[in-house]
């Protein structure tokens, strides 16, 4: 599982400028009223990126996932993207055969390296 970032990232302050500035790309799954999963999606223009796919556990394993990277890749095209990309932790099975079953590619010659002003970040 990522870490929680409440500080940075994650912040009610930070989501909230992104859903104003991008409200498509915050993606909701629900059965009746209740949400059941969530995708949270961004691009650089070249690509775009699945950065949070989350499902409740007794939700899982019904096509959920799956409808929502469906959607965060069509809603990426309307935006001129064509080459989706996601980050799996190495020991997230289930994730990697998820994405494996919908079509993405594991690279093995990619190195992901980042650099952060602050941890919370």
């Amino acid at each position: 599982m990522l870490p929680f970032r409440p500080r940075g990232r994650d912040s009610k302050e930070s989501i909230t400028r992104q859903i104003r500035s991008a409200p498509d790309f915050f993606l909701g799954a629900f059965v009746q009223d209740r949400l059941v999963g969530v995708a949270v999606i961004s691009c650089d223009m070249r690509k775009g990126w699945i950065n949070r796919l989350a499902v409740i556990p007794e939700c899982r394993r019904r096509g959920v996932a799956r409808a929502l990277i469906a959607e965060s890749e069509r809603t990426l095209r309307t935006h001129g993207i064509n080459i989706f990309c996601v980050l799996v932790e190495a020991g997230n099975a289930p994730s990697k055969d998820l994405f494996r079953k919908c079509g993405y590619v594991k690279h093995h010659d990619i190195t992901y390296f980042s650099k952060r002003d602050d941890e919370s970040v």
